[in-house]
């Protein structure tokens, strides 16, 4: 899960000596930086710094006006007569949760604050609301399918989740058959499409970011599977469907049925 660091030199070298996978850190210096590094990258989770660069917390609003979605942590030099106000604006935005350096960063209280914004990631929702569709798999397939589709633009293929799983393709391929599922590329494809109607909700995006950040050569293969999979193309799926209803008509439409004839098939 990639944690953007937008935070100062000290503070960044703080970041890196706790964390470890799942986690992954992705350095912004400036904020034009973080902006072009969420647009682009896989960004999960932001641990920012209100004052970086000398702003006073006018950046993180607009960070969270841009991605409402994204979990966000600040991480603030220690308190002064000039941060208070600050906090106190940041508080109003919604952003909650502070670390102060130097007295509240200790490794084990970074460390929980990031697997507990972990737990709001889009997608860790996203997985919440597909695990009755995966229940049938085997635990390890399972495991390996969730870690996949918490970075959708990396595994896109059976190949890749067999490797993952340590079974060969032809394994892979029987076992989701026997769960009366879909391929493991289908699902995989069906998965970021609804990653990316997710996405599509924060006003800071747009289709082609979204196509880059979850790994698609060109916006118009994902245009090709929001049709597929949900009816519409990406601009109308942002528009009319809500996350349940996308997750609905993916999971009813595509794997329910999926599971009913293979159920059939085998009676």
């Amino acid at each position: 899960m990639l944690v953007l660091a937008a935070v100062s030199d000290l503070q960044y070298q703080r970041l890196r000596g706790v964390v470890s996978p799942p986690f992954s850190l992705a350095r912004a210096a400036t904020w034009d930086v973080a902006l072009e590094t969420i647009r682009g990258r896989p960004v999960e989770i932001a641990v920012v710094d209100p004052m970086l660069g000398g702003a006073r917390g006018q950046e993180v609003a607009r960070l969270r006006l841009l991605y409402p979605s994204l979990p966000l942590i600040l991480y603030t030099p220690m308190m002064t007569p000039e941060l208070a106000p600050v906090l106190l604006h940041m508080g109003k935005c919604g952003i909650s949760e502070v670390v102060l350096s130097g007295t509240e960063d200790h490794p084990d209280r970074l460390r929980d604050l990031l697997s507990a914004e972990a737990m709001h990631a889009a997608s860790r929702r996203l997985l919440e609301q597909l695990t009755a569709a995966l229940a049938p798999l085997p635990t390890e397939l399972r495991w390996v399918l969730e870690d996949a589709l918490s970075s959708p633009g990396e595994v896109q293929t059976i190949q890749q989740i067999a490797a993952r799983a340590r079974v060969d393709r032809g394994t892979c391929a029987r076992w989701f058959a026997r769960a009366g599922l879909p391929s493991a590329r289908e699902i995989l494809a069906a998965a970021r499409v609804l990653y990316a109607h997710r996405l599509l909700q924060d006003p800071g995006f747009t289709i082609e970011d979204v196509a880059k950040r979850l790994g698609y050569a060109q916006a118009k293969t994902l245009q090709q599977h929001a049709r597929k999979y949900l009816g519409l193309t990406a601009g109308e799926m942002k528009l009319s469907l809500t996350t349940d209803q996308a997750t609905g008509r993916i999971v009813q439409g595509f794997l329910t049925p999926a599971t009913h004839s293979s159920a059939a098939s085998r009676s």
